[in-house]
């Protein structure tokens, strides 16, 4: 069973940062072969939606406030664990997602910057596609928006 927490950066344990930190660059940089600067200053900002299994960090993103990515509130470094992908946990981390954006920053839609393997993921969620295709680290890339 997962245990889901969200908290602002200030309130992330070292222990839970580094899991976050690890997970998100054994996904992003090791998995997906794609040298990025992970750390991009946005954390601080944001709210940290981590899904655990025990003490192991299975899925993960972020909450970017309205204006720091987009003008929009953002949903961001969405990923889970290999242990627990097609399990269902993916969409369950982004319906947790929505709801916590909502609850956060109101009815506003959500603006995202999905890779563009997970468009249909995104469109079964409610997204829509925002924009034309582009590359963002080497990874093509489409703006969705969820009124």
């Amino acid at each position: 069973m997962i245990q889901w927490t969200c908290k602002p950066f200030d309130s992330l344990s070292p222990a839970e940062l580094y899991a976050i930190i690890r997970l998100r660059n054994e996904v992003f940089v090791v998995e997906q072969e794609c040298v990025f600067q992970d750390a991009d200053n946005r954390d601080q900002a944001c709210l940290h939606l981590a899904g655990w299994q025990e003490e192991n960090l299975v899925a993960y993103c972020r909450l970017v406030p309205p204006g720091i990515a987009f003008d929009e509130p953002s949903i961001g470094r969405v990923l889970t664990d290999l242990t627990v992908r097609r399990s269902g946990t993916g969409r369950e981390l982004m319906q947790r997602a929505i709801s916590e954006c909502r609850r956060k920053f109101g009815r506003a839609p959500i603006k995202i910057g999905a890779q563009l393997y997970l468009e249909k993921f995104y469109s079964s969620l409610g997204f829509v596609p925002a924009g034309g295709i582009y590359p963002e680290d080497g990874i093509m890339h489409v703006h969705m928006l969820l009124s």
